[in-house]
């Protein structure tokens, strides 16, 4: 028997007055949020909600997240994290494939509605039944009329609550991922998958109880953040000191402030972190700290690793997983002069090798291949999507669609995205899907959708669109329709109107005579 909310309760148990979370003079304990999370699971009890049912969750990096997220596990349900830049159509999608029962979902800001999108999604899922709206202040009438607040819902519950335990490989946490295939999907990850790797985190960075402080930047709701960040770090009593928005000077800001032990981000994090590094910044003082860096999502340029090590005395460690992995596969080794440009090598209970189209195994040194992974943090597959899910695992393998060469040492590089997978800013983002929403503007015949290259968010969404015969549509135009109808991570910045697009002679678009 096991639930992921021990990682919690353990360390509320031991460490009941150290900091679980910071966000701005807010400071919770480990109790506090211990028994703010026991509240949650008690209202879920309370409204119906049964051992392995699906609750949906859409908040920032506030403290509201991991309260939420570990109540749903104590009352033995499903934690469904969505993305909070999700429009009301495509979270209807997700609450509609994950059978959601409940849905959390934070009021957001003028700029980012998230409140108003989750109500929309949830009102077009009619197999989710209740909707709580998180207010920034618990105390708040409803901003939207008629709906519940999490704060009143909350109001006189009982602190106590007995987690319901669960089998260790029943699900814990369905993370939605676009993989290598069409529409996003649901990868059902079981209370020991994230047990395991949260535990063989602190054990690869070589972590203490109560010694870490994490600046917490990347986004909970993403499988990296939550896992290395939050699940990682409370099993270890950690401070995590929480950015809802990533902004390289107020980083800098709490690095320093807060004597920050543990920073985990993308590249161009880091990139943002030394161009911030302005007067008044006590480097010094950052680089006494920081015990461990970590990066993940995309290759770390080989100035950007000199550069930390220079300024902040510390290697960055890189990694690689995905959504179905837990997701940490592979990690440098923090014993060893880093590899630029290498993933490393798998972490400890995890087997890596490379296979081609036939799921025969490449022993050859830097041949390419593709990454098949097994052990503990392999998923249990894609959530009501068998055919899916045999597609991608055989014999516990799971071939990730990365292409990827290995050197002689057994240090792996990723060579390749398999397919068309644009990751823009450290998130997936599938072209097929974006093609599709193209489609249904009146104006639009045929699109065509790549990544092409980028300074800062490694690649840019740019289409290529024919018009229908009579209609117009400026560029400007569609992007600006683009942005109504998707999250801001998909929607193409670049849009270019073309008479036609190069395709093979059975109607084939050729994409790699895009640019």
């Amino acid at each position: 028997m096991l639930n992921l909310s021990v990682l919690l309760e353990d360390s509320a148990r031991h460490y009941p007055e150290r900091a679980a979370v910071v966000l701005g003079p807010q400071r919770l304990s480990y109790a506090q949020v211990n028994a703010a999370a026991n509240q949650v699971a008690g209202l879920l009890r309370e409204r119906g909600i049964q051992p392995g049912d699906k609750v949906a969750l859409t908040c920032p990096n506030l403290p509201y997240f991991p309260i939420v997220y570990y109540g749903i596990l104590k009352a033995g349900a499903v934690v469904v994290p969505l993305n909070v830049l999700l429009k009301g159509r495509e979270i209807a999608y997700h609450l509609k494939d994950s059978d959601a029962k409940a849905y959390f979902c934070f009021q957001g800001t003028p700029e980012l509605p998230m409140g108003a999108e989750g109500f929309a999604g949830f009102q077009e899922a009619a197999g989710t039944e209740h909707f709580f709206l998180i207010t920034a202040d618990p105390a708040a009438a409803s901003p939207i009329e008629g709906v519940e607040t999490l704060g009143a819902a909350l109001a006189g519950k009982s602190p106590f609550f007995a987690t319901v335990q669960r089998d260790e490989t029943d699900p814990a946490v369905i993370l939605y991922t676009s993989g290598t295939t069409g529409q996003a999907k649901g990868a059902e990850l079981s209370h020991s998958n994230l047990v395991l790797n949260a535990l063989t985190c602190n054990r690869l960075f070589g972590t203490q109880p109560a010694t870490d402080t994490h600046l917490l930047v990347l986004p909970l709701f993403h499988s990296f953040g939550s896992t290395v960040n939050m699940n990682a770090g409370f099993s270890t009593a950690a401070t995590l000191v929480l950015l809802p928005r990533f902004d390289a000077a107020a980083a800098v800001q709490l690095l320093q402030s807060e004597d920050v032990t543990f920073f985990a981000g993308v590249p161009t994090m880091y990139w943002g972190l030394l161009n911030a590094l302005g007067e008044g910044v006590d480097v010094d003082r950052i680089a006494r700290n920081m015990r461990v860096a970590v990066s993940g999502g995309s290759s770390l340029p080989v100035e950007i690793i000199k550069a930390v090590r220079e300024r902040f005395g510390v290697t960055i460690l890189e990694g690689y997983g995905l959504s179905e992995t837990s997701p940490v596969a592979t990690f440098s080794d923090p014993h060893s002069e880093p590899r630029p440009g290498s993933i490393g090598v798998p972490i400890w209970g995890v087997e890596v090798k490379l296979i081609d189209q036939a799921w025969n195994t490449i022993d050859n040194a830097d041949e390419i291949g593709e990454i098949a992974i097994r052990g503990h943090n392999i998923m249990r597959g894609y959530y009501g999507r068998p055919e899916a899910t045999a597609e991608v695992i055989r014999d516990g393998w799971f071939r990730t669609g990365d292409l990827a060469r290995r050197d002689k040492d057994g240090f792996y590089y990723i060579v390749d995205r398999a397919k068309d997978m644009i990751i823009r800013g450290g998130f997936n983002v599938y072209p097929r899907e974006i093609e599709e929403v193209l489609l249904t503007h009146e104006a639009v015949s045929l699109a065509a959708v790549i990544g092409v290259p980028h300074e800062s968010h490694g690649e840019e969404i740019k289409a290529f669109v024919i018009l229908k015969p009579g209609a117009s549509a400026t560029e400007e135009e569609l992007v600006a329709w683009g942005k109504e109808q998707m999250a801001s991570y998909k929607y193409p910045r670049i849009v270019k109107i073309v008479e036609a697009l190069p395709m093979t002679a059975t109607g084939k678009l050729l994409k790699r005579e895009l640019s």
